[in-house]
């Protein structure tokens, strides 16, 4: 698996291998797996070279983290990088009362509380190193401060206010002190991943679903001046939850919702270009992203050994710069993307 190294604002050097682990499947996310299919997608990962693993409390209400527990341990700390999230408390309720109702199965019966104060980023940091059994965290993102999770942009901008006022000084803190070597933010919009970066002084930003194959809106500001600043991307959704990855066929997932006309549309024309180059759609979804200076990284989740294992083989696929052209030349991709050489 090749890697990519970038440098903090404090001088670290972090190695991210070029597809990165994310593990909200592990926390049972639509449905429950047995820790015995986690361990063994865990260890496919590794075999596949995956050395960044990307985790939170609210995948699984702490599942994740736990599972990566037992996981972790043992191997030499030097060797992966970890990052979790914070934002987010996990407070003990009744099973009935419980977050994720429908969207996380089988876990513990806790409900999120948000708390983006220097407190409550402090008491998160302190949980996750419990559930994790891990000494040190390489990155700590921000989670979901944006409208997707919130509801509107005015509790948006108040969340952002409140963050910026503690929960931030409590991450550059910890930075500080060499506690993390990188802090961010792990968002769902570019807009207010950008309006983050321009307030703070932060090293990373996990995007999830917003640079893609389908979607380059961020090119308008935020990318660039992500390179222009030295902020590095870990990039989600590479497959926008299921479209590029699935194809435009009936049931087709984008944004976790049944893609609309328009979408599946524009699908099927990108997945006839790349079909006319002999290349399969989730293969040049997967790469694009990498294709942009910013970008450190792709993350992809796996409930399942082959899953990982597929998507790793994806990552040796030899994209013709053709398809790149053509796509743009059809009007498909942003004349201005960078694509991978």
């Amino acid at each position: 698996m090749r890697k990519r190294r970038f440098n903090t604002r404090d001088g670290a050097t972090l190695a991210f291998s070029e597809l990165a682990f994310g593990t909200a499947p592990l926390g049972n996310l639509y449905r429950a797996i047995s820790e015995a299919a986690a361990r063994a997608t865990l260890e496919a990962a590794w075999a596949a070279g995956c050395r960044y693993f990307d985790t939170a409390p609210l995948y699984g209400l702490g599942l994740a983290e736990t599972r990566l527990n037992g996981f972790l341990r043992g191997r030499k700390r030097g060797d992966y990088l970890l990052s979790t999230k914070v934002g987010r408390l996990l407070s003990p309720c009744a099973p009935e009362k419980r977050t994720g109702i429908g969207k996380f199965f089988a876990t513990p019966s806790r409900r999120e509380v948000y708390d983006y104060t220097y407190d409550g980023v402090m008491r998160s940091v302190e949980f996750s190193l419990e559930r994790l059994g891990a000494d040190s965290i390489d990155i700590l993102f921000c989670h979901d401060i944006d409208v997707v999770n919130h509801g509107s942009r005015g509790k948006v901008d108040a969340l952002v206010k409140i963050f910026m006022g503690g929960g931030y000084k409590a991450l550059r803190k910890l930075r500080g002190e060499g506690a993390v070597k990188a802090i961010g933010a792990g968002v769902n919009e570019w807009q207010v991943a950008e309006r983050l970066a321009r307030a703070g002084d932060f090293d990373l930003f996990l995007l999830a679903g917003r640079y893609t194959l389908l979607e380059q809106e961020a090119l308008e500001t935020f990318l660039p001046y992500c390179e222009k600043n030295h902020i590095g991307i870990v990039l989600g959704g590479a497959f926008n939850s299921g479209i590029l990855a699935t194809g435009a066929r009936r049931g087709a997932f984008f944004d976790y919702a049944p893609a609309p006309p328009d979408v599946l549309r524009r699908v099927g024309a990108i997945e006839r270009v790349c079909k006319a180059h002999g290349v399969r759609l989730p293969e040049a979804a997967l790469r694009f992203p990498l294709g942009h200076p910013a970008v450190v990284c792709v993350l992809s989740g796996a409930k399942a050994p082959g899953e990982i294992t597929a998507n790793a083989a994806m990552m040796d696929v030899k994209i013709p710069a053709a398809l790149w052209r053509d796509l743009k030349r059809a009007g498909l991709m942003r004349p201005d993307a960078p694509t991978p050489r």
